[in-house]
């Protein structure tokens, strides 16, 4: 025989029962005990306070022999005893159960309140936590309700004793049906914070790294002599805690190497933190980056922590430090120099564990002699200082990078394109690049939508390349040289020998007519490296890999 029913529960309608007590034992009596649950949940939203007061209440005046909260781990689809009365703590253990399995699983799958009448002839009972089910009465009554928020179901709470009366059973539900509701929001919060939490830290550690191998500095688009000395100044002050002042055009991968550094540091598994003080209103610019307390300033409804809080325990990278105020170049003077701060509005110095990596566009020391940047702020960033050589002095890189982003946006444009004509070559080995690696990039982009056929041509370029080009080959006294002319000539040959056969210096030597050795001369004088013309299997992101 299996009795069991399960039920929509309407918690609203309840009231009016409790007010009576021709069931034998009353319930208006539990309604100063719900006030108190409900002032425990109010006053912390802790569902560790609120537990007891809810066990004690089944317990001591609902009479219940057994009474289980379970919490729902969606994200293994697990169900597992979190408190209970009348188990032992070996039982309450044993208390883990799949969704849809047994009545507590059932419960949880369909989100609605089940009832089994006469516990131990109902075959959903399993008895998982073997807690003497040999003694129980025949006419003991098991029923379990759910937690809910919103269409979330996030546990149950069960219970179990002999009923003589249906009707006071049916109080019972509804009773525990209301408590469950308000029990919700703490079961989340719960959840959140306990379970959820270590599963996101898990996965936030899988994911750095994942990033400490895409950053690593050898990822880098480009082996140019120039990027060459770049990555040897990662490699020698990853290993460091020195503050980094990482100096360069816009455009030419400041972050990408601050972060590299980072994920190659000891402190990778701390947070990288990016603070854009371009970005900040100046009259915002010290809460975002040091916090304030809550009533601070008008709109502090909060505490807030800023990024240098957030920080704590990893890096902090400070994107266009030249573009803050004197008085927030103050405060972050002394950040640098005694490792603390105050939030805005506070009065307690909080003590912080940061690395510190700067980067601007602009010129600090010219900064300093105008009075717009304190001097010594500028010494304590410059402790070791990067500069990022513009794309323009990266000889072939040019063309490393063009044809990644030709793989990368033909891709995303489901474009079948395999090359760039010697003319375009041609015309991106000439340009100046003011914008640099990003400049190029959009430049690539476009060419890409534009591209009617397998190759990128000329014509695929913006007239902003194509007009430098012509107005370089008709200004001949002071613009290029003969001899200036030659090597540029020679240079376009050799790159594009060298992606005809894939980096091979011996086949790329013959298309030329050279030697070997020859070739190799060559290729020294004017920065090439036949591992840019390599092919590139390993290129599926397009910010990531800039270099």
């Amino acid at each position: 025989m299996n009795d069991t029913v399960t039920l929509e529960i309407n918690v609203i309608d309840s009231f009016e029962e409790f007010s009576h007590c021709f069931t034998g034992e009353c319930r208006v009596a539990i309604l100063p005990i719900l006030y108190e649950i409900s002032q425990v949940l109010t006053d912390s939203a802790d569902l560790t306070a609120s537990i007891p007061v809810i066990l004690n209440t089944m317990q001591n005046h609902l009479k219940m022999q057994r009474g289980i909260i379970t919490l729902y781990d969606r994200h293994v689809d697990t169900i597992f005893i979190h408190d209970s009365f009348g188990l032992t703590e070996e039982e309450k253990t044993r208390g883990i159960y799949a969704l849809g399995e047994g009545v507590t699983g059932k419960v949880v799958e369909k989100g609605k309140a089940i009832v089994a009448k006469r516990l131990i002839d109902n075959s959903d009972f399993l008895n998982r936590t073997g807690s003497s089910y040999k003694k129980r009465h025949t006419k003991t009554a098991f029923f379990s309700v759910p937690i809910m928020r919103g269409q979330k179901v996030l546990g149950t709470i069960g219970a179990e004793r002999v009923y003589m009366n249906p009707q006071l059973l049916r109080q019972d539900v509804q009773l525990l049906a209301m408590i469950a509701s308000m029990l919700a929001p703490a079961a989340e919060l719960y959840l959140v914070e306990n379970i959820e939490k270590v599963r996101l830290e898990n996965e936030n550690s899988r994911l750095k790294n994942t990033l400490k191998k895409r950053f690593k500095p050898s990822n880098i688009i480009g082996s140019s002599k120039p990027m060459q000395d770049i990555y040897q100044l990662i490699h020698k002050v990853a290993a460091t805690k020195a503050t980094v002042l990482i100096l360069g055009e816009s455009g030419v991968g400041k972050e990408l190497v601050a972060t590299a550094i980072h994920y190659n540091s000891p402190s990778a598994d701390g947070p990288f933190i990016k603070a854009n003080c371009a970005a900040f209103p100046e009259s915002l610019a010290e809460s975002e980056l040091f916090g304030h307390e809550k009533g601070a300033f008008t709109g502090a409804v909060a505490t807030h922590k800023g990024f240098f809080e957030q920080a704590d325990g990893g890096t902090i990278f400070l994107d266009e430090v030249g573009e803050l105020s004197l008085s927030v170049q103050t405060k972050l003077l002394r950040v640098l120099q005694e490792r603390t701060f105050q939030r805005v509005g506070g009065s307690k110095p909080i003590n912080i564990d940061v690395r510190i990596i700067a980067a601007t566009n602009r010129n600090l020391a010219e900064m300093v002699e105008e009075g717009t940047f304190r001097e010594d702020l500028y010494y304590r960033l410059n402790v070791f200082p990067m500069m990022i050589p513009p794309l323009r002095d990266r000889g072939s890189d040019v063309i490393t990078l063009a044809d990644y982003f030709v793989k990368f946006f033909a891709q995303e444009n489901n474009k079948d394109i395999k090359r760039i004509s010697t003319p375009a070559l041609n015309m991106l080995m000439s340009y100046k690049w003011p914008g640099n690696v990003r400049e190029l990039e959009n430049v690539i982009e476009r060419a890409v939508i534009l591209a009617d056929d397998d190759a990128i041509h000329s014509y695929d370029l913006p007239p902003s390349l194509q007009t430098e080009k012509e107005t370089k080959a008709a200004d001949t006294p002071s613009g290029i040289t003969l001899e200036s002319r030659i090597q540029a000539i020679e240079t376009k040959m050799i790159v594009e020998a060298l992606k005809n056969n894939n980096g091979h210096m011996g086949e790329a030597a013959k298309e030329l007519g050279l030697t070997r050795r020859m070739l190799s001369v060559r290729m020294e004088r004017y920065g090439i490296s036949y591992k840019s013309f390599r092919t590139h299997n390993n290129d599926t992101h397009k910010k990531e890999n800039i270099g």
